[in-house]
C-alpha cells in the first residue's frame, strides 16, 4: 500500500521552530517530487514548498517566500523534511505531504499520493 506518513507537528509559540517529516512507502520514492501543503480552518489547501525528483530544485509558495522555511529530502530513507523557523500564528494549519510524478510542481491537482496530515498550531 502507498503511504505518506507526516509527523512532527505540534503546539509552538510564535517565533519557535518545528521540523516536519514525511516518510513514504509503497512506491518508488526517487521517481516522485514531494510537496508540502497546508490547510487552515475555512481556507483552501495551499502549496508551501516542493522539492524536485532528482536535483533538489525547490519551489516555494508565495505565502512562505522569504521565510525561514527549508525543504530537504533523503532518498535513502524515503523521507522529506520541512524545517520551519520563526513561525507565526498565520502558519497554523494541518500540513500535508504529497507525491507527484511531475518533476517539480506546486499544483495540487497534479499530486498522486497524499499523507494524512499533521497539525501545526502556533500560539501568539
Amino acid at each position: 500500500d502507498v503511504q505518506l506518513q507526516a509527523s512532527g507537528g505540534g503546539l509552538v509559540q510564535a517565533g519557535g521552530s518545528l521540523r516536519l517529516s514525511c516518510v513514504a512507502s509503497g512506491f518508488t520514492f526517487g521517481d516522485y517530487a514531494i510537496g508540502w501543503f497546508r490547510q487552515a480552518p475555512g481556507k483552501e489547501r495551499e502549496g508551501v514548498v516542493c522539492i524536485s525528483i532528482d536535483d533538489d530544485r525547490t519551489y516555494y509558495g508565495d505565502s512562505v517566500k522569504g521565510r525561514f522555511i527549508t525543504i530537504s529530502r533523503d532518498n535513502a530513507k524515503n523521507t522529506v523534511y520541512l524545517q520551519m523557523n520563526t513561525l507565526n500564528p498565520e502558519d497554523t494549519a494541518v500540513y500535508y505531504c504529497a507525491a507527484t510524478k511531475s518533476i517539480l510542481s506546486s499544483t495540487r491537482t497534479l499530486y498522486d499520493y497524499w499523507g494524512q496530515g499533521t497539525q501545526v498550531t502556533v500560539s501568539s
